[in-house]
């Protein structure tokens, strides 16, 4: 019999967790290499992302444009975030008995991952271009470029982590969309060489049945005999 599953897992309560089986599901490496992407992201930034160029005030690395460093490290933060609660939706997953709650966090899975992606993609654009448009004199002694190099490189690599969960979402959302926990193609059938087990009924005779789950019927043989005999008839007076 094969393996009933709904929205790329099996169903509730079949499988233990395993974690082994678990962090080397290639889904769950994209999740952690997109939440490993994020962390150099913010941190590149918060830590080399700004510069002070002969005043107490930080200036970004990318052009003097505050808004490009608040919006790497923004999307940096909320992928972050997305990728932890994902992984610990990904854990009690196969657990969920109830399919529209599978479906729900497929669905969310799929919007998420397909914004995230989008988002990385605008930002790897934005701050490419604010990169170019930096002069080499604004930046002494090359302060910052190297972590300015590193924060591109990684937004692209996350575009293509994201991607990747957008179409894996996808694919999970429609193969799942038709599975059905509760039908009864996924119940266990009786075997063949099941044993058959008689029932009598009220008028003499028996059913067979093969069903091992069927409860004994709550009625008695009834003699024949005595259906065919007739009640005495008190005398007239």
């Amino acid at each position: 019999m094969e393996t009933a599953v709904a929205y790329g897992a099996m169903k509730a309560g079949r499988v233990p967790f395993d974690p082994v089986a678990f962090f080397t599901h290639p889904r769950t490496i994209l999740r952690l290499l997109s939440w490993v992407f994020s962390i150099v992201v913010f941190s590149c930034i918060v830590n080399e992302g700004y510069i002070n160029i002969g005043s107490e005030r930080l200036l970004c690395v990318f052009n003097k444009n505050a808004h490009a460093c608040n919006y790497g490290m923004t999307v940096g933060v909320a992928c972050f975030l997305g990728s932890i609660c994902f992984l610990i939706l990904d854990v009690y997953f196969p657990s969920m008995s109830n399919l529209k709650d599978r479906k729900r966090v497929v669905l969310f899975d799929l919007i998420f991952s397909g914004v995230a992606s989008f988002l990385w993609f605008v930002g790897f654009c934005f701050l490419a271009n604010q990169w170019q448009a930096t002069s080499p004199d604004e930046l002494p002694l090359a302060q910052g470029s190297d972590a300015a190099r590193a924060i591109i490189t990684f937004c692209f690599f996350s575009i293509l982590s994201w991607a990747v969960l957008t179409l894996s979402a996808l694919r999970r959302y429609l193969t799942g969309s038709n599975t059905n926990l509760f039908t009864w193609q996924h119940l266990d059938l009786p075997s063949s060489n099941a044993r058959a087990t008689p029932y009598p009924i009220p008028n003499g005779g028996t059913i067979v049945t093969t069903n091992p789950y069927q409860a004994t019927p709550f009625t008695e043989t009834l003699d024949p005999q005595k259906l065919t005999q007739h009640r005495q008839v008190a005398p007239a007076f």
